[in-house]
């Protein structure tokens, strides 16, 4: 649903994306995370067809962004950062206008906007003008909007800045919901556990290059090392003495607890369980140690080393 081969765009002697490779298939979502300033913007530009590349190429929805541009924008709903409400229109009447804009008929149209307007709870004020609402509620009516048409490619640029947790909630459940077999989307966002929550994989862009790309658990496994398992013991267990099978990797103890690493978990915890409970300790528990995707966030833009190398690609 998109693809992108060395896409890249320069104002001048200004390089603001640099060959970005990405690929997102139907059925998935695609976390963009970087910095501000990274690219982010105008990548999400080019495969609008707003902006031309400088080189490369890049389809949306099977369509080139240079050769098709009509046809891309048809097929896309983009929400930036700044969605540019009209504010003296009221919700509907911005709604049905831009139903126009897309082409839809007056009863496709009508029956669109009061779908989403009730979907995002603004049914009541959907006569009131769009400058009163709250700036939770301008975010969801440009959300909306974006989904009027029912595209089949996505573009979210921070979709839920300025709600509230309730109204953040609603939202990252829609965007949930639009995952289907025929859509693709590509959401962009400073929340990392939002991220880590839709997306199925994660790209990270870095002065508009992106230096690793692949599923949550391969960025894990590839930037922060096999995984961390510990163990509890009781109270009243002594593991000053403890060793763990020959072989394992000690991640660190404490007074009740201890830590090893294991690149197969499968394999590697009944051995390690066995070999404890054979020298007579007391498990309490045996549990991954969670590592967050903030964690690969900070040691991706932190390490200058890290430039999109076979240790950190999966295309």
């Amino acid at each position: 649903m998109i693809v992108t081969e060395d896409l890249s765009k320069h104002f001048e002697e200004f390089i603001a994306v640099d060959g970005v490779n990405l690929k997102v298939g139907a059925g998935e979502v695609l976390a963009l995370l970087g910095p501000n300033g990274s690219g982010k913007t105008t990548t999400v530009r080019m495969l609008t067809s707003i902006l031309k590349p400088t080189r490369g190429k890049a389809w949306v929805a099977g369509y080139d962004v240079v050769e098709h541009p009509d046809e891309v924008r048809a097929s896309v709903g983009v929400l930036t950062e700044h969605h540019g409400l009209y504010g003296r229109m009221p919700a509907d009447e911005y709604l049905d206008f831009f139903g126009q804009l897309y082409g839809m008929d007056l009863p496709t149209r009508r029956e669109r906007a009061d779908h989403m307007l009730d979907e995002f709870g603004l049914e009541p004020y959907k006569r009131r003008r769009v400058g009163k609402f709250s700036k939770g509620m301008q975010q969801k009516l440009a959300l909306a909007r974006t989904l009027l048409h029912q595209p089949p490619v996505l573009l979210l640029d921070e979709p839920t800045s300025a709600m509230d947790p309730e109204s953040a909630r609603l939202v990252r459940d829609a965007i949930q919901d639009l995952r289907s077999s025929d859509r693709a989307i590509i959401l962009c966002t400073h929340n990392l556990p939002e991220a880590e929550k839709l997306a199925d994989k994660i790209a990270f862009i870095r002065y508009g290059t992106i230096i690793a790309q692949g599923t949550p658990d391969e960025l894990r496994q590839r930037l922060l090392g096999a995984a961390v398992f510990e163990v509890r013991f009781g109270s009243d267990q002594n593991i000053d003495l403890l060793s763990l099978p020959e072989g394992f990797q000690d991640a660190g103890r404490g007074e009740n607890w201890l830590r090893y690493r294991s690149a197969q978990p499968e394999v590697d915890n009944p051995i390690v369980l066995q070999h404890l409970l054979n020298m007579g300790l007391k498990v309490i528990s045996l549990e991954e140690v969670p590592r967050s995707l903030e964690q690969i966030y900070l040691q991706v833009m932190n390490d200058p080393k890290i430039m999109d190398s076979e240790a950190v690609y999966a295309g």
